[in-house]
């Protein structure tokens, strides 16, 4: 709780938290950082509520109507959007008790999150954010994660480093200021729930998805790391060492300018990767791609870049650019939405 709090702060809401008796035992005022205050009962009527992490108790108080305070007589009395997020065992959340008591709380209006009994901090956070019309609420956001592999025989692939934390931490963002997020996942085994998830391995296979899924979208955000070269021939078997190997290597298809002349009115971000000043190289492909925004990294930079928890950035615009120092991939991830929705306003697309 107070990890959502947190979270539900940095996105501009007044939070207040009211500690049911028991949570006191082992959690106190000191846990929830400002702005966030923790009071006895809410100080003017709030515009959503929130019980998490729901027991078993909780969700049939609320269900049936019980007397649990001011929270209960908030919930009791008409108070919508108000969100659940039970902390169940799988056994216990499956029980056929606590099944009605589910269903009764859908019925009410009631949004239940974590369908399996739990419900991580990112899918609490957006799914209140998206319900309070976060802003980026309205928008269908594609995001490519991960980094591509092109296949050399049935053992062996051509690849590059990127983990995918850079576009997870964009999709991550995106969802919790209230976007719809599709992302195109490159090899990466974990994403995070409340997100809809398309798997790939190669380029051809990014680009088939990238493409069909951008449809009525209103922006991507192209993270993943695609190869530029694939093997012109793929072996149907194992290469022996004895029988030694020469890849002859094309280029493989430029997706985000394909995406672009498909799509003229999407609003396209690029990722350029470069081994120093990241900034030629990333106005040169806002160009030559036609992109929106492109997002420039140095990856000779220690502690950065492809791997690493934090990275430095410049957002590079058509008529300006804006440098984000040394920050969590989370906070860079924001400062990357932030741009765009800024541009979007713009031009009275968001």
């Amino acid at each position: 709780m107070p990890e959502i709090s947190a979270q539900l702060s940095a996105a501009g809401e007044s939070v207040e938290i009211i500690l049911e008796p028991e949570t006191k035992r082992f959690i106190g005022r000191a846990a929830f950082a400002d702005p966030a205050s923790v009071v006895s009962s809410p100080t003017r009527r709030p515009e959503a509520i929130l019980f998490a992490p729901a027991t078993t108790t909780t969700l049939a108080r609320l269900a049936h109507g019980l007397d649990g305070g001011p929270t209960d007589e908030l919930y009791s009395g008409g108070l919508r959007p108000a969100f659940i997020a039970p902390d169940l065992e799988p056994e216990t959340a499956s029980h056929p008790a606590v099944v009605k008591n589910l269903r009764i709380l859908r019925e009410d209006g009631c949004v239940v999150v974590g369908e399996s009994g739990f419900a991580s901090v990112a899918e609490v956070s957006s799914a209140i954010l998206g319900g309070l019309g976060g802003p980026l609420a309205g928008l269908r956001v594609v995001v490519t994660v991960g980094g591509t592999r092109e296949i050399i025989d049935s053992v062996r692939f051509i690849g590059n480093r990127s983990s995918g934390k850079m576009g997870l931490a964009v999709a991550r963002e995106a969802r919790r200021l209230g976007a719809e997020v599709v992302v195109v996942a490159a090899n990466v085994e974990v994403v995070d729930s409340g997100v809809e998830v398309h798997r790939v391995e190669s380029v051809k296979e990014l680009r088939e998805a990238t493409l069909r899924l951008v449809e009525g979208a209103d922006a991507l955000v192209m993270a993943a790391a695609v190869s530029d070269f694939t093997p012109a021939k793929v072996a149907e078997s194992k290469i022996r060492r004895r029988d030694g190997m020469t890849l002859e290597m094309i280029s493989t298809e430029d997706v985000l300018g394909e995406v672009r002349r498909r799509n003229p009115d999407l609003f396209v971000i690029g990722f350029a990767a470069s081994h120093g000043d990241p900034r030629p190289d990333a106005r040169e492909k806002l160009r030559s791609k036609g992109a929106d925004l492109f997002v420039g990294n140095d990856i000779s930079r220690p502690g950065t870049g492809f791997g690493a928890d934090e990275n430095e950035v410049y957002i590079v615009d058509d008529g300006a650019e804006r440098f984000v120092p040394r920050a969590s991939k989370a906070e860079v991830a924001r400062a990357i939405l932030d741009s765009m929705k800024t541009k979007m306003q713009k031009r009275g697309c968001g």
